[in-house]
């Protein structure tokens, strides 16, 4: 009886979060921490724990689809588990093995249109694990509806020097002048990179840091970043909606910070043309999603004295682009 109704104020708490999160985030990032420490806790060995987390690896892929995010990276294997005994690694290497082999031939994937990546220094595997990365590469090559990224061999700190190194080694050389070096050439040394910055990362099993993983797609991009205290296997919907109502919060208060300089810069225009105020604030609002440069404009018309020119408001146009 308990159960039963314990799943009925699930579903409905599912159903209130829905509700409280808009667009959400194009691009979800998670360190899939706690894996051991679940199977310690069932009285099971690690490799128990980390199979049951690649089952809940498969239903958060069924969330991202049903929310229409774009884009998953999942922190598979970091380079400091290279510092782990092989009777620790290997089991986690045949799970890694299976899953690519098996996402890559699931009717699921291909159903809908999943384009499965590994990031990471992939050299570094064992060989079986690279050839089920190619195949699982090969078979879904053509798609972009969806694009699962597998940090595997992956740290942030190693892909940052590896990519510094590289462009020095090209200036060195001649085949790159220093005043070219851009975000773009950084981004060109980076391991398979993801397509998307990433919005928002989220860390299960407690612990509140984000472990070396993606700084430049997420640090660079300030993702937000959502802590929670279930391990891995036992993250639920709740979880996972509950992290994208952090990412809400924080493009909320994003486009707020907006307005409100908008609305100060806007103030010091009062010696300019009424021309050229129009334009700034118009310039302004481009740079916000359209509910936000509403708001924008109902704060500049209440900036105007009473029956003043109502022509300063944001243009129709304004608030096209989406938020960073």
């Amino acid at each position: 009886m308990y159960s039963w109704i314990e799943r009925r104020f699930q579903r409905s708490y599912e159903r209130l979060l829905h509700r409280e999160i808009g667009d959400g985030p194009a691009h979800v990032a998670i360190i899939q921490d706690g894996n051991r420490r679940y199977a310690h806790k069932h009285g099971q060995n690690a490799p128990d724990g980390h199979r049951k987390g690649a089952e809940t690896s498969e239903q958060v892929l069924e969330w991202c689809e049903e929310l229409e995010i774009e884009e998953l990276t999942l922190y598979a294997f970091s380079t400091e588990n290279f510092k782990r005994p092989p009777d620790e690694q290997e089991p986690l290497f045949d799970i890694i093995e299976a899953k690519l082999y098996e996402l890559a031939d699931s009717d699921r994937v291909h159903d809908t249109e999943v384009c499965l990546r590994a990031i990471g220094d992939i050299n570094r595997l064992p060989e079986r694990v690279q050839r089920a990365i190619n195949y699982a590469e090969r078979q879904t090559a053509d798609y972009d509806a969806f694009r699962l990224n597998v940090a595997l061999a992956y740290g942030g700190r190693n892909e940052l020097l590896r990519a510094a190194r590289e462009v020095t080694t090209s200036v060195d050389r001649g085949e790159l002048s220093a005043d070219e070096i851009n975000v773009s050439t950084i981004e060109a040394h980076l391991y398979r990179q993801p397509i998307r910055d990433v919005d928002l990362i989220i860390r299960t099993g407690g612990d509140e840091r984000t472990s070396n993983f993606l700084p430049w797609h997420a640090n660079g991009n300030e993702a937000a970043v959502y802590f929670c205290a279930p391990y891995w296997p036992e993250f639920s919907k709740i979880d996972f909606l509950r992290g994208i109502r952090t990412y809400e919060s924080r493009e909320q208060s994003w486009q707020q910070s907006k307005i409100e300089r908008s609305v100060a810069l806007i103030r010091t225009l009062g010696s300019l043309e009424l021309t050229e105020a129009k334009r700034v604030a118009g310039r302004l609002a481009d740079q916000l999603p359209r509910s936000a440069a509403d708001r924008l404009d109902d704060e500049l018309a209440r900036q105007q004295p009473p029956g003043g020119d109502q022509s300063l408001s944001v243009p129709e146009n304004a608030g096209n682009e989406s938020a960073d």
